[in-house]
């Protein structure tokens, strides 16, 4: 350990700061301390009694110092305050109160012993201990409670406070997706109590299993990111971590209330000098916590409820409309079709999306049991379940109706049991057991929320510069998915008398999937003008069904559990350098396989049913803490790190066999002069296009001979994907208390997870020098690993400061160059193959990845005074000034399908002009400032607080609608020659004000 009498200043200030926080985080659900008490001479205080009180739970916690000096706790409570009383048979006894440990945070408590002749008991706070909150690793971020109840977080969520780290950034102009240094946010991992609350299955982009957060903000107590942790707790993920713990109830009733509204009036109608329509909408938030003590000082209940009552609005619209995007297409044009669609098809195809209803619900439950001074459980519950009204085919080139929209929903439930012991004072466990289940809903707007209740397939209208979809959106016409997960998860901590800290443990999670997904199963009709749409001519049925009869059958079932164990070393090897050390093993298990396709394997000479069955990688990893004075430390390490594949790229293998079914299509010249027989008409509905299946496709169906689509398969070499991480920090603290931290992480990924398609052979080149194809064999989309490594890097600088006239500030800057070879954008295989910028569709080429944010500055700045005397008034700001998200100009489609001799068919412009690399193009830059105006007023009781609340997101375009407007390119890419590739994002680019009020007893 490093000498008692050089007590650090940086972690003093430290400890006091709002926000950024330099402490160190773990992939845990609580806290620890350690630390070293010596005598008046400096020799270890061997045989003094550590006793640690949690103050609100009255949770006690003793330990004796060992021969070496030095005393460690797991397993406390986030929050506090604690009391630390230092019992000592020789010296004086010291007692520290008011301490507050931080999520994962490693406490350090440093103290000398005076003589007992001189003193009997020394009384200190924990803002004059400089040594707590010291020792940070690897970059990171920590949130407190405060951070969260303060910050202008109009989403309640904690996408509002980890974008205030520079090195995080939340796509707000889309899926809400938390992107960490450039790379994909189904790279990340989130942990609720300790537990992995990610989408386990991989399918939305925003990185949560649910619609939104799936458990309540008020619930949260702390929240955490590590981008780069060397600790081997750490897994399940090569982006970052970020880990959130629950609250507790305590030995006093404490419990809180709020209510939120917004609507169309509270929101702007105008951008750059025009005036923007939106659809009305209200959108209520409400809900209540409740913690208690159920028996004094030993069980606990803390519970949490959030209900939402809101709206999705669309931002496509005619010419003319006010929408915030206009589109390519008339209103007489829409009436048209409209009329169509009702007089000849018997549909009603809805109307322009402008707001739908929305909602979402959240329960959490917590019991807390202190068994003893040595032995702690928790059990939380937590269900969510909620929705949104999404769009499917949303570019700017593109136009649906209301019927062409879709339900996206998840329900889920999780149970989550935590035993914490302290066996003797040198070992201590933590054993931790979870079930989380989940049933996703993928329904079109029109369906009766069932797989295939869908009545009316998809049409497709491609007229001269827009393509218009009404119907059954085609891949929600047979879709749905439940998933449910078991982990475990046991460590053990040995604390030797020599100094060394081991960490061990084992830790294994159980995924059962179940998967449905068939496009075109209700039929999608493509029509090439709105004439042959009102004659039925010159039309193109794609129809896609299990070759049974039984759509079930087309189900992916199949599942596989992931292990890993783990052991580590902590110590000092000088008084200032701490040395973490240890390796990591994961590896996975599984007994199911892909149903065998003979064509396949006779094709390949091996077969597609290569399961994850047996894949491992070890990973060590190194850090280190040095403390260079009292005002400087340095940090750093290296480690390898795996983790966060989505389990929906492997599904699809098992789907998509062309075994169990497979995909025809005709073209007709007239659907309406009884050259076409329609069939599998659903019961009460009008037999014809739309309603039924052409019985020709269905004969070819029922014969087994759907072969449209490629199978997928996975590499039977396929290796686990891992990224080494590289890490170099500073932190610097001046005379007048500016905290500054410097980072600097460097990444290598290898074997990155990509899609290649099997079937087609190089044999030359073009006379543009694009790589000439040939056919050469069965076609496949087979997911394998790259040979290229990719080079990735990031330099983040922040400062923190809090002055006594009651401002804080935290500010940062960070520069990001990431790479990849495939940004595996979709949860389909062959729209990761073919959705990114190339010359090859097969190529291997790093190049700046598609989440790459160059620049990004960020500032949370907080003022609290007293406006009315007796009530706190806090002023909060969210600022942001970041580059825009790279593009590449390409072929148009048309173009892009003629490029190569043979390659599977491009629904997408994705191909390169030779000479161009992937994401040359930078969108513009993007700028806002969010604000929260709090103000306490009289409340009930004296014990009470009430609050109310206006928060404002993009108050920068509050005030002048020229300003904090997001304009991006979709999916990337835009055709050569197109003079406005970007758009506007108008959830993100429009203001839009809350107001509310809190109480809390």
């Amino acid at each position: 350990m490093y000498s008692s009498a050089k007590l650090s200043r940086v972690a003093a200030a430290v400890a006091l700061t709002v926000g950024l926080s330099t402490t160190a985080m773990a992939q845990v659900t609580s806290s620890d301390m350690n630390g070293q008490i010596v005598g008046p001479n400096g020799n270890p205080a061997a045989g003094t009694v550590v006793k640690v009180t949690h103050v609100p739970t009255g949770a006690v916690k003793s330990v004796t110092v060992n021969s070496a000096g030095t005393f460690n706790l797991r397993g406390l409570r986030v929050g506090g305050p604690y009391t630390v009383e230092i019992d000592s048979d020789e010296f004086a006894d010291q007692t520290i109160s008011d301490i507050y440990l931080e999520l994962g945070e490693s406490a350090t408590i440093e103290r000398t012993l005076e003589s007992a002749a001189d003193y009997e008991n020394i009384v200190v706070t924990a803002s004059q201990v400089g040594s707590l909150a010291f020792g940070q690793t690897g970059p990171s971020a920590n949130f407190d409670l405060a951070t969260l109840q303060e910050a202008p977080a109009i989403n309640r969520d904690i996408t509002d406070i980890v974008r205030i780290d520079p090195r995080v950034y939340v796509d707000e102009g889309g899926s809400g997706g938390i992107q960490c240094v450039g790379k994909s946010p189904r790279f990340n991992s989130l942990t609720v109590d300790g537990v992995r609350m990610n989408d386990l299955f991989g399918l939305n982009s925003n990185g949560y299993p649910t619609e939104r957060m799936p458990f309540s903000y008020d619930a949260i107590e702390g929240v955490s990111v590590e981008i780069a942790p060397f600790d081997v707790i750490y897994g399940g993920f090569s982006a970052c971590n970020i880990s959130a713990v629950s609250k507790t109830g305590t030995n006093e009733v404490h419990g809180s209330a709020f209510y939120d509204y917004g609507s169309d009036s509270l929101r702007g109608d105008s951008l750059e000098g025009s005036d923007i329509t939106l659809g009305s909408y209200t959108e209520k938030r409400y809900g209540f916590t409740i913690g208690a003590p159920l028996i004094k000082d030993t069980l606990f209940i803390f519970a949490a409820y959030e209900k939402l009552d809101g709206a999705n609005t669309f931002d496509r619209g005619a010419i003319g409309s006010g929408a915030v995007n206009e589109v390519n297409i008339t209103a007489d044009q829409i009436a048209q079709i409209t009329a169509i669609s009702q007089d000849v098809y018997n549909f009603d195809p809805g109307t322009t999306p402008l707001s739908e209803p929305n909602e979402d619900e959240k329960l959490l439950v917590k019991l807390d049991w202190n068994i003893n001074d040595a032995h702690r459980f928790a059990l939380t519950y937590n269900y969510n379940d909620g929705n949104n009204i999404a769009q499917s085919d949303g570019d700017s080139d593109e136009f649906e109706f209301t019927s062409h929209l879709y339900e996206r929903g998840a329900e889920l439930e999780s149970f989550i049991g935590v035993l914490y012991s302290d066996w003797t004072d040198k070992f201590s466990t933590e054993i931790r057991v979870s079930r989380t289940e989940l049933d996703n809903r993928q329904n079109s707007f029109y369906s009766d929320g069932t797989v295939g209740g869908n009545d009316f397939g998809e049409i497709k209208l491609y007229l001269d510069d827009i393509t218009v979809y009404l119907g059954s959106d085609d891949s929600r016409q047979a879709n749905g998915l439940n998933w449910d997960g078991t982990s475990l998860m046991f460590r053990g901590n040995y604390y030797f008398d020599n100094g060394h800290a081991l960490t061990f443990g084992y830790e294994s999670d159980k995924l059962d999937i179940y998967n449905m997904f068939v496009q075109h199963s209700e039929t999608s009709i493509s029509f090439g003008s709105i004439d042959d749409f009102q004659n039925g001519t010159n039309a193109e049925i794609e129809y896609s069904y299990a070759y049974s009869g039984d759509l079930n059958d087309r189900a992916a079932e199949w599942g596989f559990t992931s292990h890993s164990t783990y052991a580590q070393d902590e110590f000092y090897l000088t008084d200032d350098l701490k040395i973490i050390a240890g390796l990591r093993y994961d590896w996975i298990t599984t007994s199911d396989r892909p149903v065998e396709n003979t064509d396949f394997t006779a094709s390949y000479g091996y077969s597609n049913t290569a399961n994850l069955d047996g894949i491992s990688l070890l990973q060590p990893r190194v850090g280190f803490n040095y403390t260079v004075s009292d005002s400087t430390e340095l940090r750093g390490g290296f480690g390898l790190f795996s983790g966060g594949n989505p389990n929906v790229w492997m599904t699809n293998n098992y789907q998509n066999t062309n075994v169990t079914g497979g995909e025809v299509e005709g073209a007709y010249a007239n659907l309406f002069d009884g050259s076409v027989t329609w069939v599998n008409t659903e019961d009460g509905a009008p037999v014809g296009p739309g309603y039924s299946v052409p019985s020709d496709l269905d004969a070819l169906i029922d014969a087994g001979e759907g072969e449209n689509f490629e199978s997928n398969n996975l590499d039977p070499d396929f290796d686990m994907p891992s990224e080494w991480k590289f890490s170099a920090g500073m932190t610097h603290i001046t005379d007048d208390d500016f905290i500054f931290n410097v980072d600097l992480l460097v990444s290598v990924t290898q074997n990155q997870a990509m899609v290649k398609y099997k079937g087609i052979e190089a044999v030359g080149l073009t006379d543009e020098g694009y790589i000439d194809y040939d056919y050469t064999g069965y076609g496949s989309l087979e997911l394998t690993n790259s040979d290229e490594s990719s080079t990735s890097y990031s330099i983040t600088g922040t400062l923190n400061k809090s002055w006594d006239n009651g401002i804080s500030l935290t500010t940062g800057y960070n520069y990001s160059h990431a790479e990849d070879v495939q940004p595996m954008t979709s949860s389909v295989a062959f729209s990761n193959f073919q959705y990114r910028a190339f010359t090859n569709p097969n190529e291997e080429v790093s190049s700046l990845s598609d989440w790459n944010i160059e620049h990004r500055f960020t500032a949370d700045l907080r003022y609290t005074t007293e406006l009315i005397d007796g009530y706190r008034t806090i002023f909060s700001a969210y600022a942001l000034a970041q580059s825009g998200r790279p593009y590449s100009f390409t072929l148009s489609q048309g173009d892009s399908n003629g490029v190569f001799g043979y390659t599977p068919y491009l629904d997408s412009n994705s191909v390169l002009p030779m000479g161009s690399e992937r994401n040359e193009e930078t969108s513009s830059w993007w700028a806002k400032v969010d604000v929260a105006i709090i103000q306490e007023i009289p409340a009930f009781s004296e014990d009470h607080t009430a609050k109310v609340r206006l928060t404002i997101n993009n108050f920068t375009n509050m005030l002048s609608d020229e300003w904090g407007i997001l304009r991006e390119v979709s999916y990337n890419t835009s055709t050569v020659g197109t003079q406005y590739p970007e758009s506007r994002q108008g959830d993100a680019s429009l203001w839009e004000m809350r107001v509310g009020i809190d109480y809390r007893f």
